[in-house]
């Protein structure tokens, strides 16, 4: 199992530079700024909420939809590949999984942005049947101690899905 593990390992690694628009095929000459801008990280979440934001602003609801819809798949993708990459050092170096579990819970903040401002757009197109799923899962990963979490109850309110508002206690943590 270990010998065809590392022979798909290897094989991978010889197509990986015939493979056009890789990074590798382009040579080391790339710089920092044309590898920064293929980055799949936060900071691509980032980007792309931006974008969106950009977008929704200029009333092209469609793609700010289409730009929110990225930022959550990248969101989700992060949040799993953090939790993997973590879990693969435990027991082994106890920073690489302390910094994994940071950067998951950051891109689970990152999810709960882009499911509110997803919403919002949804809720600009009377679209609340949509809106409310994504509601739900930002009171869901966040928890209601938010503000984040909070913000989503008060829309589910907003919107006649909830009908109790929710008053949270002094002292509740923030995001």
């Amino acid at each position: 199992m270990r010998r065809l593990l590392l022979l798909s390992g290897l094989l991978v690694g010889f197509a990986l530079p015939l493979t056009p628009g890789s990074s590798l095929a382009q040579g080391a000459g790339t710089t920092a700024a044309a590898q920064s801008s293929d980055a799949f990280n936060l900071g691509s979440v980032d980007a792309l909420l931006a974008k969106g934001d950009r977008e929704a602003a200029s009333g092209n609801l469609t793609d700010a939809v289409k730009s929110y819809d990225k930022a959550r798949n990248a969101s989700r993708s992060l949040l799993s590949f953090y939790r993997d990459l973590g879990g693969a050092f435990r027991g082994l170096d106890a920073r690489i999984p302390r910094d994994m579990d940071q950067k998951g819970r950051e891109a689970i903040e990152k999810l709960a942005q882009a499911n509110l401002r997803l919403a919002a757009v949804y809720r600009r197109q009377n679209q609340s049947e949509v809106a409310v799923p994504l509601l739900v899962e930002v009171v869901k990963i966040m928890t209601p101690s938010t503000a984040d979490g909070r913000k989503a109850y008060q829309q589910l309110v907003e919107v006649g899905f909830a009908f109790t508002p929710y008053a949270a206690p002094a002292g509740t943590a923030t995001n």
